[in-house]
């Protein structure tokens, strides 16, 4: 078994495997409200739009959680002002500013010639560097993320089921959207500097669709995709360090691999489940 236990002996395996789990659990209590309500769009945008920020911020020599912060931000408000403003469906909105926000990134790349980030630290990170301070900024997000559905599931639920009912009712349904984004962009950015953008975005979707296979309720989706995110992310490390792979990427691949599985083996189970009762003998 020393295969399976000797690369989590070293410290900064370590390190990584725990900023990896936090990452997981704080995107499957995203990520299954970005899938219950059809915006993993809105996941992707936010986690490739932070690039003006990020570049900015390594051109000026500031922190980059914080440039990736407030691109973040500003994307996520100028979402609602154009959907708001110009009348456009929620998809256009994401997408208009996406692709700008995006095409602002490189024009900042393309005329800094001190710009000296890898491309691969921008879409996968470096979870193997993480560190010890990249851990807190984690654990807190997690903290914030969980309180913030647990203050606001009612108001998310009835967003989910029907926007106009939840206003008759005084849900909240736009305080609940705002959360929603902001959950999202609270994932986005947190997880960022130490797994980088694709990877989020990976941790964000497919471990909450996987669970979604097996589960009806809310909270049991989240707590299913947790795990499955958990064990994506030991696994991914695993197979990074014995293939030298990239870990990021090996992880996010993890992850789509668990979603693919969950669905062939639910629809395995249904198949089973038709079957079974044709088979069963008849009463006399």
């Amino acid at each position: 078994m020393s295969w399976l236990t000797d690369p989590f002996s070293l410290e900064f395996v370590q390190r990584a495997l725990l900023g990896g789990v936090l990452v997981a659990v704080l995107c499957a209590v995203a990520g299954t409200w970005v899938i219950v309500r059809g915006m993993a769009f809105l996941g992707e945008a936010l986690a490739h739009g932070m690039l003006p920020g990020v570049a900015l911020a390594t051109v000026l020599g500031v922190p980059v959680l914080i440039g990736a912060a407030l691109s973040a931000v500003v994307m996520s408000l100028g979402i609602g002002a154009v959907q708001r403003r110009a009348k456009l469906s929620y998809d256009t909105s994401i997408g208009l500013l996406f692709v700008g926000m995006l095409a602002l990134g490189v024009i900042v790349i393309s005329h800094a010639r001190s710009f000296a980030t890898d491309a691969t630290a921008i879409l996968f990170g470096d979870i193997l560097a993480v560190t010890s301070a990249d851990l807190v900024v984690l654990a807190v997000a997690v903290v914030v993320g969980i309180a913030a559905v647990t203050l606001t599931h009612r108001s998310l639920v009835a967003l989910a089921i029907d926007e106009r009912v939840a206003r008759v009712l005084g849900l909240g349904p736009r305080l609940a959207q705002t959360v929603l984004v902001g959950l999202v962009t609270l994932a986005v950015v947190a997880s960022y500097q130490a797994v980088g953008s694709l990877l989020v975005v990976g941790l964000l979707v497919a471990p909450a669709v996987a669970a979604r296979q097996w589960t009806e309720r809310i909270p049991s989706t989240m707590v299913l995709a947790a795990g499955i995110g958990a064990v994506a992310v030991a696994g991914g490390l695993l197979v990074s360090w014995h293939a030298a792979t990239a870990a990021g990427a090996t992880i996010a691949a993890t992850a789509i691999v668990a979603a693919g599985v969950s669905w062939l083996l639910r629809l395995a189970t249904n198949e089973v489940r038709r079957r079974v009762p044709a088979l069963l003998p008849v009463p006399a």
